[in-house]
């Protein structure tokens, strides 16, 4: 975690995050959940039924499940190409792999740069806002937690 003074406050904390594409929109999660990043191409997978559930795969001597969010985020099937990354997450409970349409790169943010989300997204549990970035790229910050403890079956709307 690094700590620097940003202008109008005394202190403040800035925390990395990685940002990634689905669906044509820009998400950030808090890159202390990575334990690694991965081209979907070089997973061993065992299984993939086509749900969001795309089966379970093995990343260096571990299986674990493989959710496809292109599928539950994107308005369209998803196609696998060379740049289809999979972020290997460290959860709470457990680790799984997360495919998405593509890495971006890691930000710096700290929470005041986090804007609550506007109307009926407010009341979305996984989502904790929009979050501009000094190059003015505007990006969706998920609690991936809370996102990845959704019971199948439930929609993921992202707003």
């Amino acid at each position: 975690m690094h700590t620097s003074m940003m202008p109008g406050t005394a202190s403040a904390v800035l925390r990395q995050y990685l940002s990634f594409r689905l669906g044509g929109l820009e998400y950030a999660l808090d890159y202390r959940n990575v334990r690694e990043l991965r081209p979907l191409s070089s997973m061993d997978r065992f299984a993939d039924d086509g749900a969001v559930l795309g089966g379970v795969a093995m990343s260096r001597g571990v299986i674990l499940p493989i959710v496809d969010m292109r599928i539950a985020f994107g308005p369209r099937p998803p196609q696998h190409d060379p740049r289809t990354d999979v972020i290997i997450l460290q959860l709470t409970n457990c680790v799984m792999g997360m495919v998405t349409d593509g890495v971006t790169d890691v930000v710096l943010l700290d929470d005041a740069q986090i804007q609550p989300m506007p109307g009926a997204a407010r009341e979305v549990e996984y989502l904790r806002g929009i979050a501009a970035t000094v190059s003015g790229r505007k990006l969706i910050v998920v609690d991936i937690d809370k996102l990845m403890a959704i019971r199948r079956g439930r929609e993921l709307h992202a707003a």
